[in-house]
Formats: C-alpha cells, structure tokens, sequence
C-alpha cells in the first residue's frame, strides 16, 4: 500500500482580504512578548493589512481542507543598483509543523521574486528563535548579522515627569471649575431692587463664607 503524503494536501495562494484575520490571529498565537518580545514589539493588524495592500504577491498563505496552515509576507527593496527580496513574516500553524508548509511557502515567494528582478534575499527573526534558525539555514541563508536594540524607560525621563505634573494641575483645575459653577445673577419676578446672588441655597442652608 502506498504511503500517504499529507504535504499533498498543502495548497498555497496568495492572501485573500478574508484571510486577513486569521493571519493576524495566527501571528498574534505564535509571537507572543514572553516567547520574541523583538517580534511582539512590531507584529499587529495593519502589518498584514498594509502588505497586503502594497505587496499582494509576496503575501501568500498555506491552507488544507480550507484551514490556514501558515503564511509568508515579504516585499521587494529596490535601491541604485540592488533589488532586495526580503520575507518579513513567516508563520506556520502548530497544528501543521513538519509537513512543509514552511518549504512551500518560502519556495513559492523567492520564485516570484526572482522573477521581479530580486537579486539578493534578506530575512530576520529573533536571536532565540532557534527553530527559525536552523530552517533559514537550511534553505540556504546565512552571513548572519546581529542588530542591537536599546531601550530607556521614559517614566524615569524628566520630561515625561514634567507633562505629569502639568496633566494633573490641569485635571485639578477642571475639576475646580467643575464643582464651582459660576451662578449668573438675576432678578426674581415681581421684586424690582433685590438681587437673588444663589437660589441653589435653600432657607435652612448655609454658604461658605
């Protein structure tokens, strides 16, 4: 009996304006601040929505069976004399690991950028993404470059302490305004000369003086 294989399964097309969802959720389960904090920091709605709308063709997702299975989004840098290819998103589906996807998808977008003219092929991920490591390397990339990210927290910045300040003098005096209505006075009907200064004062209350 022949084996079956489940990579046959495995379809891949460009990404749809309904799959712009389930990709989002899917990056959303998979780059998570405690696992890449480097990927979490950059990873919402409008990466795959601005893609989508200026790069189509490098966006592509894996399904079978009508279930996303994973996804690539990428776009091409053009410079005096370089194109670049350079895959920004690459995300499969826990549930479909070690069928290829990845393989497909990735295969399926240096294809269409080598076409475009692309010459050199850019891809960054986390340092300890180990597993997203491995599989670069073994579809050819390398010539490894790290980046270094800082950070300051601003909280600790003198300026961010100054507009503090001025926030909540300025909320302490709406608040002044607020509960000090200023009361405009008038004359009651039928008196000529007396001036009522408070009618929210009752008979048996008194004011602050």
């Amino acid at each position: 009996m022949t084996n079956f294989d489940k990579t046959d399964l495995i379809y891949v097309r460009e990404l749809g304006i309904d799959d712009i969802s389930p990709v989002y959720h899917l990056g959303e389960q998979l780059f998570t601040s405690d696992l890449y904090p480097y990927l979490y920091r950059t990873w919402d709605e409008w990466e795959v929505i601005g893609l989508y709308n200026t790069d189509p063709e490098y966006c592509l997702v894996a399904e079978t069976d009508g279930e996303l299975a994973g996804f690539i989004l990428g776009t091409i840098i053009t410079k005096a004399s370089w194109t670049y290819g350079y895959i920004l998103w690459l995300a499969v589906n826990p549930q479909f690991q070690r069928r290829g996807v990845a393989d497909k998808l990735v295969d399926k977008v240096v294809a269409r950028m080598i076409e475009d003219g692309a010459r050199f092929m850019l891809v960054d991920t986390d340092p300890t993404n180990t597993p997203a490591l491995k599989f670069f390397n073994r579809k050819g990339f390398g010539n490894i470059r790290q980046h270094i990210f800082l950070s300051m927290n601003l909280s600790k910045h003198e300026h961010y302490g100054r507009l503090i300040d001025y926030e909540h003098q300025k909320a302490e005096r709406a608040g002044y305004r607020r509960t000090r209505p200023a009361i405009r006075a008038r004359k009651p009907d039928g008196i000529a000369n007396e001036v009522l200064l408070n009618p929210l004062v009752g008979e048996n209350q008194t004011t602050d003086e």
